[in-house]
């Protein structure tokens, strides 16, 4: 029997990740902030890519953000993606300051605009994590 295909949709977690991916799973989406130039960087580094000081921290994001640009994917032969089809691929601008890749779901696509508010949700995975995706506000 062949082994099942990889999951593309499924959080690749290590040591240093494992805190972002913990939040999620109990509904809370994280960022770094940068204590020597007090940027806010998401996805999370463990240096800051604004002046490249290591002395970041965790903080809890509030969640809210503005949608910036998306596409709706109509293919994908990644799975689980073609089965998720379409689906709305998007950059939003989170209140905080970072812009972050992730997914607009439960939002007809033709109330889609730049500038529309949105807030956090996490998408549960049948192994038990969670993945943010944003929502109409």
């Amino acid at each position: 029997m062949a082994p099942p295909p990889p999951r593309y949709d499924l959080p690749d977690v290590d040591a240093f990740s494992r805190v972002y991916w913990d939040a999620a799973v109990d509904g809370k989406l994280l960022l770094r902030r940068c204590a020597a130039c007090a940027e806010a960087h998401h996805y999370p580094r463990e240096f800051c890519p604004f002046c490249w000081s290591d002395d970041v921290a965790w903080e809890a994001a509030s969640g809210r953000a503005t949608l910036y640009t998306w596409s709706v994917v109509h293919r994908n032969d990644l799975p689980p993606f073609g089965e998720r089809v379409p689906y709305v691929a998007a950059v939003v601008d989170l209140d905080e300051g970072p812009r972050m890749m992730t997914e607009v779901v439960d939002c007809p696509e033709d109330e889609l605009r730049i500038g529309r508010a949105l807030r956090v949700a996490f998408r549960e995975a049948d192994d038990g994590s969670a993945v943010p995706v944003f929502v109409p506000a």
